[in-house]
């Protein structure tokens, strides 16, 4: 009778950790949806301010009326991604959202060159490419085992030496070789930083609470959002034609 009763409390165990593990992952398979979501919406709100700005005459020539004028849309991105970064915990998930669509708007404007100097079609191949690239890459980083964290690390590192290399090569070496060095350093390592943010995305969704759900969303948007954008500038470097 014990036996029977034991191995009753087992099967009853073993039941309800099996709906619990499947409660958690449809609840992390609801959240990476609105990730997804968010950040499909912000690409969108970038394209469209940016072509709207082609398309408009009297906005080119206030976007560059003068130098000053993109660097200080870039001072601005920066402060939104830090802000966002830094006190997301502080905000109300409508602020949060907001400024990661303000941010999304305002990185469309300082885009706006690359539509100017690239043909149409190179940017439209260029784009399906790099979707392909952050698909695979992000399916894997959500449905591998590995531990990834390790790697996330060297990666933020080489991201770090990237920036200063790319820095060193507009202002001393102004080199073209040493561009596609950089360019083909900067794939690899945004393939491998889609892949480890993805997991990570993944993790925090599995230890937030429903009260964080959409700033988990928003700041999950927001890493993937930069991921996409970078592979797209750095794989523009090798498919992207130029308009004559």
């Amino acid at each position: 009778m014990n036996e029977w009763t034991n191995m009753n409390e087992t099967g009853y165990r073993t039941a309800v950790q099996a709906e619990n593990e499947m409660s958690l992952q449809r609840y992390m398979a609801s959240v990476m949806r609105r990730v997804y979501g968010k950040m499909t919406l912000g690409l969108l709100v970038t394209a469209i301010t940016s072509l709207l700005v082609v398309s408009s005459d009297a906005a080119l020539q206030l976007l560059f009326s003068s130098r000053a004028t993109l660097w200080i849309l870039v001072a601005v991105e920066l402060g939104l991604v830090f802000s966002l970064s830094a006190a997301i915990d502080k905000m109300s998930n409508g602020v949060a959202t907001m400024m990661f669509y303000l941010y999304s708007m305002v990185n469309g404007l300082t885009l706006t060159p690359i539509f100017l100097a690239y043909t149409g079609t190179s940017l439209a191949a260029t784009f399906g490419i790099t979707a392909a690239t952050f698909g695979a890459m992000t399916i894997f980083g959500y449905v591998t085992r590995q531990d990834l964290s390790k790697i996330g690390s060297i990666l933020f590192m080489g991201l770090i030496g990237l920036i200063v290399c790319s820095l060193i090569n507009i202002f001393l070496l102004h080199s073209t070789m040493f561009d596609l060095v950089v360019s083909a350093v900067g794939v690899l390592i945004f393939v491998g930083l889609t892949a480890w943010d993805t997991q990570y995305i993944k993790q925090m969704c599995a230890e937030s609470d429903q009260s964080m759900v959409s700033k988990v969303a928003t700041m999950g948007a927001l890493r993937l959002y930069l991921d996409f954008i970078n592979l797209f500038l750095y794989l523009l470097r090798f498919f992207g034609v130029r308009r004559d």
